[in-house]
């Protein structure tokens, strides 16, 4: 993708951004992102298909970075770019879930949360696969693998509807409490 084409898609994910501060997403139109942005009807098409496919597009560039394999080490938290541990990873995705939040809790309080919900977990699901060989439940592993994944997303979803006053790490560390086995 050249500048100007990257430049134009970042306006439309800043004009739907602001939308989302002000409007739940089924409120908002094709026609009121193109507004914000300051773009042509064709332009806006030429990137993205409908509004679910712009926020599959946000969804994916917010969870390429935080389920990526190799993590550089971060300034705002304490990841370790070597770590193995699932709480540092789950404490990772939540940190950078919370620089989205005025997104996603637009997204999350309206039609849009399922889809939301159906994107994330498929990320989860390859991020808690890694992890299958550490639980030791007598239970059939998809039936592990679901409930970690839906039980994490359920997570997310309380922790960003809710005001977020518990920290990431306190987060991870809630949740490991409770699928400890």
């Amino acid at each position: 993708m050249d500048r100007r084409q990257k430049k134009t898609r970042d306006a439309i994910f800043q004009a739907f951004s602001k939308l989302l501060e002000k409007k739940r997403y089924e409120h908002i139109t094709v026609q009121e992102i193109i507004d914000e942005a300051d773009i042509g009807r064709s332009t806006f098409y030429a990137h993205f298909e409908t509004k679910d496919e712009l926020l599959r597009s946000m969804c994916t560039d917010i969870f390429h970075h935080v389920f990526t394999e190799d993590l550089p080490q971060e300034a705002d938290h304490a990841y370790s770019a070597g770590s193995k541990s699932l709480e540092l990873k789950l404490g990772h995705i939540l940190y950078h879930l919370k620089e989205h939040h005025r997104d996603l809790k637009g997204i999350l309080s309206s039609e849009s949360g399922a889809l939301f919900m159906r994107y994330f977990k498929e990320y989860l699901q390859d991020l808690f696969g890694r992890y299958m060989a550490d639980f030791h439940a007598n239970v059939p592993a998809d039936y592990l693998l679901n409930h970690l994944v839906g039980s994490f997303a359920e997570t997310v979803k309380w922790w960003i509807t809710g005001k977020m006053e518990c920290t990431p790490e306190e987060v991870a560390g809630f949740y490991m409490a409770v699928i400890a086995v």
